[in-house]
């Protein structure tokens, strides 16, 4: 297991309502600017914070695919997708620099708060450019290091903006965008070049 991984025990932290207020996810969804019919992967899905509001958001005619390492976020996100009929998600167990997933098949790929988790960073932004179509969208969303939130991961394991930048960048990608959500995270936009 990944040292910096989210224990799963703590499942019920990331459902707080608390959450809502200094990381709204509608601020993260308009930000992404997701349309009916896309197709996205949303790799370290979790309980499914961001997993439900984008498949509203990309309707009955799209698909999310809601990736997970650990089949205990999957479970939570499961239950939640029992009382939820109309959502297009898909649960897939897989880790996030092999997601099974075929290539070239998704429109947008959203790592959430799992960025400064990856101890192999190359090679998730590999597989990430595998399973994009050509003109596909990154999304990296995570802690800010310059500001301490006791839920949120050590100081000293947080990574800034600036080098998920650079790290885009020799990766492939392309047109990046950054912007602060909520009170503690940042948010970088970019798009698969050729």
């Amino acid at each position: 297991m990944n040292e910096r991984r989210f224990d799963a025990s703590l499942a019920h932290r990331l459902d707080q309502p608390d959450r809502l207020l200094w990381l709204p996810p509608q601020e993260v969804i308009a930000a992404l600017d997701l349309h009916a019919g896309q197709t996205v992967a949303d790799i370290g899905a979790g309980t499914g914070y961001f997993t439900l509001p984008m498949a509203a958001a990309v309707g009955a005619t799209g698909r999310v695919l809601a990736l997970d390492a650990q089949p205990e976020m999957l479970a939570h996100l499961g239950k939640k997708l029992d009382s939820c009929s109309a959502a297009p998600v898909e649960l897939v167990h897989a880790e996030a620099d092999a997601t099974t997933l075929p290539d070239g098949c998704c429109d947008l790929a959203l790592l959430a708060n799992v960025w400064h988790e990856f101890s192999d960073r190359a090679a998730v932004l590999a597989e990430v450019r595998r399973i994009l179509k050509p003109g596909g969208r990154i999304a990296l969303l995570d802690w800010r290091p310059d500001v301490e939130r006791i839920e949120g991961p050590p100081l000293d394991h947080r990574l800034s903006a600036a080098s998920a930048f650079a790290e885009l960048a020799v990766a492939g990608f392309s047109a990046a965008t950054q912007a602060t959500v909520g009170k503690y995270s940042w948010l970088v936009l970019a798009v698969l070049e050729g």
